[in-house]
């Protein structure tokens, strides 16, 4: 056992561990009974609060101003507003679906997701990464951060909300451990990649043990489960219009951490975060080391969503001035610079080198014979994306599922550019979708490119897992990209394709082939996420109203000096 894993063995059996338990009478029996005034107070803040325009929360800050008093900041667009400013979202859905459980799969997949349950002392507290009894456990017995985000939007969506509550107390006494990989300290703010309920029979005693990146491939500390976590701390939020368990001083002290961590200053030159490879759901060496996509869209996004999570006292007031300002800057560098279309492709195919001073139009000196041929036949002339990587003389052109459809739900991207995201995946349906949904990355790094980027990783090989394989858990962010750009038609196409194939392969973690044909070499069996990204597209295409869990509206004060593109439609600029 690892000194980390003996650090939270340790520190779990004395009386800290009594403080992981989490209790169903008060907080969770309210939620039965009319609100009282303070809940009243609470429902009125998640309400109203989540679309604030970044300059007002400023302004609010400066003049020493509560958000909770404030009630006319909203700026979700009108053909959304009556969806998504439900208070609620979900709690109104009964538990048994039967609108739409006459599909087979849906009794299927809950039974699934039901089983993949891991407890810990009696109480619900996460899912298992995947339960295939085929093959070696490994770290798929494990409760997975990233992982559990869809099963517990299922569960959110189905109105049970204890097990999301759990699982965050959970996740969040776990970061207060130290973290050590050989001699080295990680950030206090490091949340952990997974953990696992290790019992222990002769006492019949229950601890939890976290993984931080050192038994990871390649030793990398998660990035992203921070963010998800405070994503996730807004969606249990929104959904239950409880704020209650996000307004917990460990609550917030737990977003505080994370948010010192990124906001912290250094020698960066760019708004974005620098990450090592193997930081987030590619957790293996692909060449997204430097400013990958995934993890500025899921950045941006966690930054909105403490926006709203913060109290507002001095502390509270402090960071919310520091997220605004990095908010700005980000928004701004990733639309102009990461942002990419026919006419952007045109204008870095001409680019000049060697340029220097603030005049310079080719700012990160990219050299245009760098750019791959493929994405000169891949780009149509409507449509575009966020490319995977900017720095310095390297341009990533590669296409990256998850961070595009989190910039379309964090308002990331503008409403052009998310319709122009949407234009791309109906023009490279063939490419990005083909037979199962859904491409991770596009196009397959192969031959000599692929012995330099992956170190020959035998499991990377060319359209097989990260390396262009396709990825069923992408349909709950594909659908609700879908739903909130007006595009339900895509994310039914995309579930039609899945429903064809996942139940009868046994729920697989990802499919190989440049078409998603076959069933991944290494893909283990009753993956749970592809279990729950199946179940929460198919329950959010069914009440578009859960969108706003996961969804956020553009600031109308971050609009983005970028210059007019082709592939957006002229009607938009009317």
């Amino acid at each position: 056992m690892s000194a980390l894993a003996m650090d939270v063995v340790q520190g779990t059996c004395g009386k800290n561990l009594d403080s992981l338990s989490v209790g169903t009478d008060g907080e969770d029996s309210a939620l039965s009974r009319l609100p009282d005034k303070s809940n009243i107070h609470a429902l009125e803040r998640n309400r109203s609060c989540d679309e604030k325009s970044l300059n007002e929360l400023a302004g609010l800050v400066s003049s020493n101003l509560s958000f909770r008093n404030i009630e006319n900041f909203r700026s979700a667009s009108d053909n959304l507003e009556s969806i998504l400013d439900t208070g609620r979202s979900g709690m109104s859905t009964p538990r048994s679906l039967t609108c739409f459980e006459s599909h087979p799969m849906i009794a299927e997949a809950w039974e699934a997701l039901r089983r993949s349950l891991v407890y810990f002392r009696g109480q619900p507290v996460g899912t298992i990464a995947a339960l295939d009894h085929t093959e070696d456990a490994l770290n798929y017995n494990q409760v997975f951060v990233r992982d559990f985000v869809p099963s517990a939007l299922a569960f959110l969506i189905n109105g049970e909300p204890e097990i999301v509550k759990n699982f965050i107390l959970k996740t969040l006494r776990l970061q207060s451990w130290e973290k050590k990989i050989d001699r080295f300290k990680l950030g206090e703010g490091v949340m952990p990649a997974s953990f696992k309920v290790l019992n222990d029979p002769v006492r019949n005693y229950e601890t939890l043990i976290a993984d931080f990146g050192e038994s990871a491939i390649g030793r990398v500390a998660p990035v992203d489960s921070g963010f998800w976590w405070i994503i996730l701390l807004r969606a249990y939020t929104k959904s239950t219009g409880d704020s209650s368990l996000a307004d917990r001083p460990e609550c917030q002290r737990g977003m505080k951490l994370i948010l010192t961590m990124c906001l912290s200053e250094g020698f960066d030159t760019f708004p974005t975060l620098l990450c090592a490879d193997g930081c987030c759901m590619i957790d293996r060496r692909m060449g997204v080391y430097g400013h990958p996509i995934e993890i500025q869209a899921l950045f941006f996004m966690a930054l909105r969503c403490a926006l709203v999570l913060l109290r507002q006292d001095d502390e509270g007031k402090e960071f919310v001035e520091r997220i605004v300002k990095r908010l700005h800057a980000l928004s701004y560098h990733m639309r102009s610079y990461f942002w990419l279309d026919f006419k952007q492709l045109n204008d870095i195919y001409r680019y000049k080198t060697e340029e220097y001073s603030h005049t310079a139009v080719n700012k990160f000196n990219v050299i245009p014979d760098s750019i791959p041929d493929w994405v000169f036949d891949f780009m149509p002339t409507r449509g575009g994306y966020f490319i995977g990587n900017v720095s310095p003389a390297r341009m990533d052109f590669r296409w990256f599922c998850l961070g595009n459809c989190v910039a379309i739900l964090s308002a990331l991207a503008t409403p052009e550019q998310s319709a122009a995201i949407m234009d791309l995946i109906e023009e490279r349906w063939e490419e990005l979708v083909g037979e199962m949904p859904l491409k991770v990355t596009y196009p397959a790094i192969e031959s000599h490119e692929w012995r330099i980027v992956t170190g020959c990783d035998p499991k990377n090989t060319r359209w097989s897992y990260h390396n262009g394989g396709s990825w069923p858990v992408l349909l709950w962010l594909l659908t609700a990209a879908c739903i909130k750009t007006g595009r339900p038609q895509i994310a039914r196409r995309a579930i039609d394709l899945a429903e064809s194939r996942l139940s009868k392969d046994n729920w697989p973690e990802y499919y190989d082939g440049k078409l998603g044909r076959y069933v991944g070499k290494q893909a283990r069996k009753s993956q749970t996420w592809s279990v729950a990204g199946y179940l929460v597209a198919k329950m959010m295409l069914e009440d578009p109203s859960h969108l706003g869990m996961v969804s956020l509206e553009e600031d109308k004060q971050m609009k983005p000096l970028i210059k007019r593109s082709n592939s957006w439609p002229c009607s938009l600029f009317n």
